[in-house]
């Protein structure tokens, strides 16, 4: 539970900028990669978690910068990135500005239930976190290789271990 705005935006520093890490290592061709027909593809998903911090927040009347064209998902991987990281930063200066640490205690309808601010916080992220790791999967179905996230990914383990 977030008790402070200080204690999310730290928390959602190190969250996002892992996320960037995935959206910054996607190409263009590896968008249309998916597990099987009709499921998801990396370039859905990366997009979906982009749009989602405004859906998601928007829900908590949080007003901030989110890319207009939510339905229109993008074909190129650095404008998904781009996107990403405009709307984060849009979102972090919206949370320092409109709310106050009391505001993550107070209540809001959150996909028809009364939810407290901060349980969407923790929603959010657990959300970007939860679609970050089937996008890995993805990326190496598409030949890309994965960065690490909570500690080294198998290709950066093996580069540690080579240069030992």
């Amino acid at each position: 539970m977030f008790t402070s705005r200080q204690e999310f935006i730290e928390e959602w520093k190190q969250e996002s900028q892992a996320t960037e890490k995935i959206l910054q290592t996607l190409t263009d061709e590896s968008l249309s990669q998916e597990i099987a027909p009709g499921y998801n593809y990396l370039g859905g998903l990366g997009w979906h978690i982009t749009v989602a911090l405004h859906t998601m927040l928007a829900q908590t009347g949080l007003n901030f910068q989110h890319p207009p064209h939510v339905e229109t998902i993008p074909e190129s991987a650095s404008e998904i990135a781009s996107d990403y990281r405009n709307t984060s930063d849009s979102m972090l200066k919206a949370i320092q500005e409109q709310w106050t640490d009391e505001t993550l205690n107070e209540t809001r309808e959150f996909f028809g239930n009364e939810v407290p601010v901060h349980a969407v916080l923790r929603t959010l992220i657990q959300h970007q976190a939860h679609h970050r790791g089937q996008m890995t999967v993805l990326m190496r179905q598409a030949g890309l290789n994965v960065p690490g996230v909570y500690g080294p990914s198998k290709e950066e383990w093996a580069n540690m271990h080579s240069l030992g």
